[in-house]
């Protein structure tokens, strides 16, 4: 009676496999590596069925004995060529798998070159635009001061004059925090090192950069990430961490291009990063842009131990 049962929810249960097998061969292409394995399901419901009639029987028949070894055999044999054959199966969701890869980091540098391409044109429209505009502004002013001898419209031109020599001061910054020419002409050690430079004159965090780079040329691509990502750990350190040094170092160590970061700032908990309701976009930006270049960004912190973040990207 066991047995008898035990035959019973073997057919079903095979009949069922055989049917979700042979509802995924349109999706595998009706592929024979699958259909092999899906008959071989049936098959093994048939050498079932048969059993369970010889059980029935109750005297077992020399031929249908026969019958069910070389249905085994043949089952057996399906299997292995099966097997054998799925592998391009395998292989094909393998190679779709890279072709996405690919396609997501074609996506993503359209967007990262779209972006840098819409900074630069913003950055010269302020600059070539905007400024000349102020400029003359201020040779107006200056013309205009030598007929003013009241002292009360003297001191009003005095200050106008320096407000508008604020306002191309700031323009300049933007101009070449939107799109850095150091950057473009020099490099990025000299671009991170100027920037340290003027962020060193507001006195509000010491920074200390160190590079072996000097005038050493990486792909423009390669150079901007790198160059956003130090401005993006920077910014952070800033407004968020409140840290009052920073340490940067920008190597090259054989085939590599290392940037590691640190600050003594109060820290956080980086396993709330891997929710995507906190997870800040700043970091978010820089693992994207990274992996675009087929880098790697690491970002270690723990609360009131500060952060240390390395990036690192193939020199090729």
């Amino acid at each position: 009676m066991v047995r008898l049962i035990a035959l019973i929810i073997s057919i079903i249960l095979q009949i069922i496999a055989a049917s979700i097998a042979f509802g995924f061969m349109k999706m595998t292409r009706y592929r024979l590596s699958w259909i092999l394995l899906s008959l071989s399901f049936l098959l093994m419901a048939v050498r079932k069925f048969i059993q369970l009639s010889e059980l029935l029987r109750g005297t077992p028949s020399y031929m249908w004995q026969m019958i069910d070894e070389w249905l085994g055999v043949v089952i057996s044999f399906m299997i292995i060529i099966g097997v054998v054959l799925i592998r391009e199966i395998f292989y094909s969701l393998k190679k779709a798998d890279i072709d996405r890869s690919r396609t997501e980091k074609r996506v993503l540098n359209a967007i990262i070159n779209t972006e840098e391409n819409e900074r630069k044109r913003f950055a010269k429209d302020l600059h070539d635009g905007l400024g000349p505009i102020l400029s003359t502004v201020k040779m107006s002013l200056t013309s205009l001061a030598q007929r003013i001898s009241d002292p009360s419209g003297t001191e009003i031109l005095k200050n106008t004059n320096h407000l508008v020599n604020e306002a191309i001061s700031t323009i300049k910054d933007i101009s070449n925090n939107l799109s850095p020419h150091i950057l473009e002409n020099f490099g990025l050690s000299s671009a991170i090192g100027a920037f340290v430079t003027k962020i060193n004159q507001t006195g509000t965090v010491e920074i200390d950069f160190k590079s072996d780079l000097e005038n050493y040329r990486l792909d423009s691509d390669k150079e901007v990430v790198i160059y956003r990502a130090v401005c993006e750990l920077i910014n952070n350190a800033i407004q968020h961490s409140g840290a009052s040094k920073i340490e940067i170092e920008l190597n090259k160590h054989d085939k590599f291009v290392t940037l590691q970061f640190s600050d003594n700032g109060r820290g956080f908990d980086t396993s709330k990063l891997s929710r995507e309701d906190t997870k800040g976009m700043g970091i978010s930006n820089i693992e994207t842009r990274v992996r675009t270049v087929e880098g790697v960004f690491v970002l270690e912190s723990s609360p009131g131990k500060g952060t240390n973040a390395l990036i690192r990207v193939m020199d090729w």
